[in-house]
């Protein structure tokens, strides 16, 4: 259906898509248009101002299969730009441009992914951030409103003549213009992207929905930290053990799935038959007293019983490998316990306590635990005061057992009644990191309910670092089912 008359005399409408006669890349589906004009509307919010043709372009290079697009001029280019004319002279290096990072190695391995919206948005504003400053003196005369509908853009090569020519194209040219004097720093910026944070990123699933503009300001800080590379690889070392883990299944009597075995509880029409073999009396009897035998099915295990705070020490002392194995450690122990069935939180802290972050199903705030900077100090006895407290609601209003994983440094001297405070809450795990030389030197280490320590060599050491790492995730996730007996070991 082409776009309707009203429609195509509004420039919110006009001004976007007739921007498309200069596209060089083509999806298969309408589908794909749509998307890339939701990505246009959220790099605005981020305050990046693109033509609507390279959010597109550039973006289903990252976003599409290879097979679901095609790279070539759009029919309308011949009328707008005869050989020889300035339109033509920029949309042929335009295309270069668009061809190049098409061609480039992160490009190829992104369309592979399958990235959600919210990655491919970050993408374009790392690539196009700079150059949209750059045309930042000339705006659009148009704001972006083209319907989420893909009939809407279904069809549209006859109708980009005019609506191409239905708005000024200032803002248009001008932008092309700067992504063409800025070409090699934007083919730096495409190449540069980091294959490998888009992966863990895919894998624990980015945040979406009614914060998403909150989510992509996390993963934009992710991808923009030079020490979140380093997580990224390390977090990857240990996640194929970890999505080993499978969750729990248990037997009931609802119809769902099948037979798992056999019980004393059921309907009558999963009663075992070899029951109707006993003479009236008797299974009368066995009938009153619950002992006939019934087949059970497969059912959803109960939901979590405990909640596990996953605390994460973001103070000076843990900058460098210690920073690097604590969040890469929070990331997998955070996986694991997810897919074990528990509810996990995460927060910061220096000298304050910073706001929760739950994992939500099938995601974890991986952009977050990557991007996040403390810069407050450090004051461990606030810290703790603040938990116990804020631990002793959250337990009087969820009413279930409390698990608190700490990763920190090995110097985190606490008074011992706070200490006392917090595990009267909660059962409390510690990870210590040791520098170079150091040792554990702490008054409060009987109170916990279990603590381990990884020294500087270790850390220096890739696969004694990895091994390490593992065997904590495991021990620590151990406490989801044996939390009164189960430690990370003394």
């Amino acid at each position: 259906m082409p776009v309707s008359v009203a429609l195509a005399r509004d420039p919110s409408v006009a001004g976007p898509l007739g921007s498309l006669a200069l596209s060089v890349v083509r999806p298969a589906v309408p589908m794909m248009i749509v998307r890339a004009v939701k990505w246009h509307r959220d790099l605005e919010r981020l305050g990046i101002h693109a033509p609507l043709v390279v959010v597109h372009d550039i973006g289903l290079l990252y976003a599409a299969p290879k097979e679901q697009m095609q790279q070539g001029p759009r029919p309308a280019l011949e009328s707008l730009a005869p050989q020889g004319s300035p339109l033509r002279d920029l949309a042929t290096k335009y295309r270069a441009i668009v061809d190049e990072i098409a061609a480039s190695e992160a490009s190829v391995k992104a369309r592979t992914l399958r990235l959600g919206d919210d990655l491919v948005v970050v993408l374009l504003a790392r690539v196009l951030g700079a150059v949209g400053g750059r045309a930042a003196t000339v705006r659009a005369p148009y704001a972006a409103g083209v319907p989420f509908d893909p009939e809407v853009v279904r069809d549209l090569d006859p109708q980009l003549a005019g609506l191409w020519n239905a708005v000024p194209r200032a803002f248009d040219t001008s932008m092309l213009e700067a992504l063409v004097r800025s070409r090699l720093h934007v083919l730096t910026l495409a190449d540069a992207i980091d294959i490998d944070t888009l992966r863990l990123l895919g894998m624990l699933g980015a945040e979406s929905g009614a914060a998403s503009a909150l989510a992509q300001v996390d993963l934009l800080a992710a991808m923009t930290t030079p020490e979140a590379n380093d997580i990224v690889n390390f977090s990857l070392e240990l996640l194929p053990s970890v999505l080993e883990t499978r969750r729990a299944r248990a037997t009931g009597t609802h119809a769902v799935s099948g037979y798992a075995g056999v019980g004393g509880k059921g309907s009558l029409d999963s009663m075992v038959l070899s029951e109707l073999a006993w003479d009236d009396d008797e299974l009368a009897r066995r009938m009153a007293e619950g002992e006939l035998l019934y087949y059970t099915r497969d059912q959803a295990p109960e939901p979590a019983r405990r909640l596990h705070y996953v605390l994460i020490d973001a103070s000076a002392s843990m900058r460098g490998d210690r920073q690097v194995f604590a969040r890469g450690l929070a990331i997998a122990l955070g996986k694991k316990l997810q897919l074990a069935g528990e509810e996990v939180w995460f927060r910061f802290f220096d000298s304050r306590l910073y706001d929760v972050q739950r994992a939500r199903e099938r995601q974890l705030p991986a952009a977050y635990l990557l991007g996040f900077k403390g810069e407050r100090g450090r004051h461990p006895a606030r810290v703790f005061a603040q938990l116990a407290t804020e631990l002793g609601l959250t337990r009087s209003r969820e009413q279930r057992d409390l698990v608190v994983h700490l990763v920190t440094h090995a110097a985190l001297h606490v008074p011992r009644q706070l200490v006392a405070d917090v595990r009267r809450e909660a059962h409390l795990f510690a990870v210590f990191i040791l520098p170079s030389g150091g040792k554990l030197e702490l008054e409060y280490l009987d109170l916990l309910d279990g603590h381990a320590v990884v020294d500087h060599a270790t850390l220096q050491q890739k696969n004694a670092r990895a091994a390490a790492a593992t065997k904590i995730v495991d021990e620590a996730s151990a406490v989801s089912l044996r939390p009164q007996a189960m430690g990370y070991g003394r």
